[in-house]
């Protein structure tokens, strides 16, 4: 278990982190949430033990996790952290990347361990391709399987799918969360992506100025966010007579005392975001059709 206890960090006298804490089970999945400057990474870094922590304490499984000034070397075997910036090998092929950490004592167990990580990130056909010839996307693929490779006790993933194009996102993410799920691997993901969080993610927090806001079930903060700043994260959302509503939750009424002006209608696919004007504000509702620009409407509320 990641137990982390209180952890507070500060950079040139600027605290980055106020007293965090949280517990991640094995085969579990913490996903941090945040704007960007909120203290994600600098939190996954401080897990890693690639800086010191200010104050509290980190351990894995009775393990104390310790910073540089107190470990030689970074890193622990049973942990890996796949950063923003891929620390890969460019010269040398996807398949000597993936199985750089694995032993070339059994070969044949070698040889089948990369095939199996390849098929997880959907690299077939590029085994033999020099990683640096390889897109962003393709990248973010073998670091991911490379960091996977020798079954971590915890992955730290930050920004997974970033560089990622949505034709191969939804596919790779399912292939990961359930990789890691399957193995008992625990992992902290830090995100901007509710996807990443709603399907995948046990625990959900969200951090805001390196302070803790809510840390819960993503299912039970998505259905309360008691703030704006946590509802603006799974959508587009309207502050209404004091409460936070999604757009979901503002439906056209025969008759009701909410009246808005049609102002914009953008296509999404399946239905129609409208933007409208209400009380000297903007709301903005979901509907199957466009709006005619102009039309005043009736809006009901529901939960």
């Amino acid at each position: 278990m990641l137990s982390i206890t209180n952890v507070s960090y500060q950079y040139n006298d600027r605290p980055v982190l106020k007293a965090v804490s949280a517990q991640v089970l094995s085969g579990e999945c913490l996903a941090v949430v945040g704007e960007s400057g909120s203290g994600k990474s600098t939190l996954l870094k401080l897990i890693f033990g690639q800086m010191d922590v200010d104050g509290g304490t980190i351990v894995w499984n009775d393990q104390p996790i310790l910073g540089p000034k107190n470990k030689l070397v970074v890193g622990h075997d049973f942990m890996k952290y796949v950063a923003q910036e891929f620390d890969l090998m460019p010269y040398t092929s996807v398949s000597e990347n993936i199985g750089n950490y694995l032993s070339n004592f059994y070969p044949t167990e070698k040889e089948s361990r990369v095939k199996e990580l390849i098929e997880v990130v959907e690299l077939e056909g590029f085994e033999n391709t020099k990683v640096q010839f390889l897109s962003g996307g393709q990248k973010q693929r073998v670091a991911l399987a490379r960091a996977i490779a020798k079954r971590p006790e915890i992955i730290l993933l930050d920004e997974p799918f970033s560089h990622i194009d949505n034709f191969k996102k939804q596919s790779l993410r399912r292939n990961l969360f359930a990789y890691l799920k399957n193995n008992k691997i625990a992992c902290v993901l830090a995100t901007h992506d509710k996807d990443d969080v709603l399907s995948f993610a046990d625990q959900m927090m969200v951090l805001h100025k390196g302070v803790v806001m809510r840390t819960d079930l993503p299912s039970t903060i998505y259905s309360n966010p008691e703030h704006p700043l946590i509802a603006a994260f799974f959508g587009e959302y309207n502050t209404i007579e004091g409460e936070l509503y999604y757009a979901h939750q503002i439906v056209l009424a025969d008759k009701s005392s909410l009246k808005a002006v049609v102002k914009h209608s953008f296509y999404k696919g399946d239905y129609f975001l409208i933007e409208a004007s209400l009380n000297e504000g903007v709301v903005y509702f979901k509907n199957p059709t466009a709006l005619e620009e102009n039309a005043v409407v009736s809006l009901a509320l529901k939960r």
